[in-house]
């Protein structure tokens, strides 16, 4: 589902944000399943988190249009017992909820689990006792989902988050994630200059006074400072959140022509 999420959305950008119902209608013929109709796509999309809308000519992408500075982005750590999801799973999630640069909202949970190996816990301090009341993991990514709703997706290396938790949320019936998404290292590396950009450097370089590395909700309120830090410095000819997400991911050489 993930490489028809994308090309949704160069669809979107190649028609500069709009698609009207034919042109979606073409799309799903093309990509989708043949027994899919709009209304179904249309589902889908938006349980999922793709931040589509309808009106009366047609669908827009939403991230096109809106200012990155109004849009609210959901930023994202997980804790593991292992760095395969096909063999384990989430044992902590942590997320913040940040508009306009300010912290709107939190989410924080522990995930049950049958076992934690003993450099996960020297890493976390998590231990099973602390797993023992907690929900289980389908529960935990059903809040998670209701929490993150169409936000952006945001984390401190988002590819390992990003794919960890979409693996996990298929595994458990709950779809894909269709969030679009942005990793505070890439934007980290093309708005302020450090000799490393891992979030314990970091942490120490920005003077970030957390409680715990390594613990979800600490390591999701260090990627927000970062992103925070990022945000003083993005050109001024950034506006939109798509403008943004295509900044984060730009070579040096396309970051000059922003500047």
């Amino acid at each position: 589902m993930q490489k028809i999420f994308n090309e949704l959305t160069r669809r979107f950008k190649k028609n500069r944000g709009k698609l009207s119902t034919a042109q979606l209608e073409e799309f799903i013929s093309q990509k989708v399943d043949l027994y899919t109709d709009i209304e179904q796509f249309m589902m889908i999309l938006q349980a999922s988190g793709y931040p589509i809308s309808q009106n009366k000519n047609g669908f827009k992408l939403d991230t096109y249009f809106r200012s990155y500075k109004n849009q609210k982005f959901c930023i994202i750590d997980i804790e593991t017992n292992g760095s395969k999801p096909s063999t384990s799973q989430v044992i902590e999630i942590g997320a913040i909820m940040v508009q306009n640069g300010k912290i709107i909202d939190k989410f924080e949970t522990f995930v049950n689990a049958s076992f934690i190996p003993e450099y996960i816990t020297k890493i976390t301090s998590i231990t099973l006792k602390d797993l023992e009341n907690a929900p289980s993991l389908k529960e935990a990514l059903t809040a998670l989902r209701e929490f993150l709703e169409d936000t952006i997706f945001v984390a401190h290396n988002v590819k390992f988050d990003f794919s960890y938790l979409d693996f996990s949320f298929e595994r458990c019936g709950l779809g894909n994630i269709a969030n679009p998404k942005f990793c505070t290292i890439d934007l980290a590396r093309r708005t302020f200059q450090s000799p490393r950009y891992g979030l314990a450097y970091l942490n120490e370089a920005l003077n970030i006074d957390v409680a715990n590395h390594h613990r979800a909700y600490s390591d999701a309120y260090s990627a927000y400072i970062v992103m925070g830090k990022s945000f003083e410095n993005i050109p001024k000819s950034i506006r939109s959140t798509e403008e943004l997400i295509e900044f984060s991911v730009s070579n040096i050489k396309s970051r000059k022509e922003h500047s």
